[in-house]
């Protein structure tokens, strides 16, 4: 293959239109063409008088040689595997998130017949369960926007963004569109999904692992382990499973898990993670302060990405950016409040939102258990519940108020989009003073880099502190755990934050189970 590098286009071009543009301006014979896709395109927004889209072409061409100014550059290959597992013992993948799914597809595809133990419903029935939390506040504590078939990044903007570089991501997002993902998350700078598009891309994944001898089992929780040995045997949900092989992709918020495996001897340390609250700004407000009002491209709703290092040795950061989005009601425990984001596929709100957050050390928590970091999140959802009213209503506040240490008592130009409701409130009441300090800091340095941020009527919902898991489970370089045929895999065992790292961590864990000879 060779890589036409930084084409700049000015125009909105259908693919046929883009094919003309650049075998002209390149001078390419299209008879030599034997295939082209576009790798790359992202939008160049640097300069407000100058905004352009920047693609890359990869062409397949009868005669290399002839067009040697192109970067040549090597097609991609699926990874080899080398399978040498042959027990006729079932593995078991607790958690059907990204991290468990695709340790699933992987799986199946290399012949093995996993089964997928996951304590909430399948995505049809999780989707009732979470809009009835949402219309009417009956939380489903099993079954909501943290567990059920697809994991909290099901009810998400849907980012398939990361910071990794493995080729690995190219087959995640190869997969995602088998199962029906838009194409264009295979070039796109900044690619996502959306909520509505993921449910049935997630049906479509459970399916394909079912037709390949994989098994679900739905509103099944797991209890408990049996460990002999230092190797495990079985796990117990309604009905022990015999196995030597669980992939532990339990996200998250599995907070009872955590416990259960840190009293059977699983070793873990406590992690950094970071707390806050979501903010809300009108989209198109944003979209001004990014695009500026000259162009005429049809762009997307603009994004963000923000970061501040305060003095106080803290750093303030934006996490999650949903575009055209909602603030969601992602509680999974009784009486606390949590906050996340999401986003449909057209991002077509009519607010934005972003969490915003503070770093957090086990230096903060009250002792050096593995598990305190649980008990520093516990205790900021709990206040937010009564301060919002100890009915699943969010305490909210305006931005000049919340800088001001004032309760609001008003809503102005931006409507808060929480559900089921909202209660004016004063957060200053809830966080330490470390956390609401360096908020305060990192906002107001915000609208210096991004104008408006700090709008006055900008609205914080609190609170937003499931952002990554408080816990890594310790593994080795084949990705075992201290206890034989233990797995611990994705986010919630630390080793990812997002759904392409925890879709990647399932591969390579997956890919672990079928090398070893067994």
């Amino acid at each position: 293959m060779l890589r036409i590098n930084n084409i700049k286009i000015y125009d909105d071009l259908s693919k046929n239109e883009l094919f003309n543009y650049f075998i002209k301006k390149f001078h390419i014979n299209k008879n030599d063409i034997i295939s082209w896709y576009i790798s790359k395109k992202s939008i160049d927004a640097r300069k407000k008088d100058d905004i352009h889209y920047i693609y890359n072409i990869d062409i397949e061409v009868t005669d290399e040689k002839k067009y040697s100014k192109f970067t040549k550059i090597e097609k991609y290959k699926e990874p080899i595997i080398n399978v040498k597992r042959h027990s006729t013992v079932r593995p078991v993948i607790v958690g059907a998130g990204p991290a468990g799914l695709f340790a699933a597809i992987t799986m199946v595809q290399h012949g093995l017949r996993p089964i997928i133990i996951e304590q909430g419903s399948s995505v049809e029935n999780r989707q009732k369960e979470v809009n009835d939390f949402w219309t009417t506040g009956k939380l489903n504590n099993l079954s909501n926007v943290q567990f059920g078939e697809g994991g909290a990044g099901t009810f998400s903007d849907g980012k398939l963004t990361t910071n990794i570089n493995n080729p690995l991501c190219f087959k995640v997002l190869k997969e995602f569109v088998r199962f029906g993902a838009p194409e264009e998350i295979i070039y796109i700078s900044k690619p996502h999904i959306g909520t509505d598009k993921l449910i049935n891309i997630l049906k479509n994944i459970r399916n394909y692992i079912i037709q390949n001898g994989g098994d679900f089992l739905f509103n099944e929780k797991v209890t408990d382990f049996e460990i002999k040995n230092n190797e495990i045997k079985a796990v117990f949900c309604s009905k022990k499973i015999e196995t030597d092989c669980v992939i532990l992709a339990i996200g998250h918020s599995s907070r009872d898990t955590f416990e259960t495996l840190f009293k059977k001897g699983v070793s873990m340390k406590p992690k950094n993670f970071s707390v806050g609250v979501r903010i809300e700004h009108l989209q198109s407000e944003i979209n001004i302060s990014q695009y500026g009002t000259q162009t005429n491209l049809n762009l997307p709703p603009a994004d963000y990405k923000l970061a501040y290092h305060s003095p106080n040795g803290r750093s303030c950061y934006t996490f999650c950016m949903c575009p055209g989005g909602n603030v969601i009601a992602s509680s999974s425990e009784k009486d606390s409040i949590v906050t996340n984001g999401m986003s449909n596929f057209l991002r077509n709100g009519k607010n934005s939102n972003s969490a915003v957050l503070v770093n957090v050390t086990p230096d903060d928590f009250e002792n050096n258990s593995p598990l305190a970091g649980i008990y520093f999140q516990k205790e900021l959802e709990e206040k937010a519940f009564k301060l919002g009213g100890s009915n699943y209503f969010a305490p909210i506040q305006r931005f000049e108020d919340f800088l001001n240490n004032n309760k609001s008592t008003h809503i102005g130009t931006i409507l808060p989009s929480y559900k089921p409701g909202t209660t004016l409130s004063n957060l200053n009441e809830i966080f330490p003073e470390f956390v609401k300090t360096t908020l305060k800091e990192g906002i107001l340095y915000f609208d210096k880099k991004l104008k408006g941020f700090a709008n006055p009527d900008s609205i914080l919902t609190g609170v937003e502190t499931r952002s990554s898991s408080p816990v890594t489970i310790i593994r080795n370089e084949n990705l075992v755990s201290n206890i034989n045929g233990l797995y611990p895999c994705g986010e919630g065992a630390g080793y990812a934050g997002g759904i392409m790292t925890a879709a990647v961590d399932g591969i390579k864990c997956a890919i672990s189970v079928l090398e070893k000879e067994v």
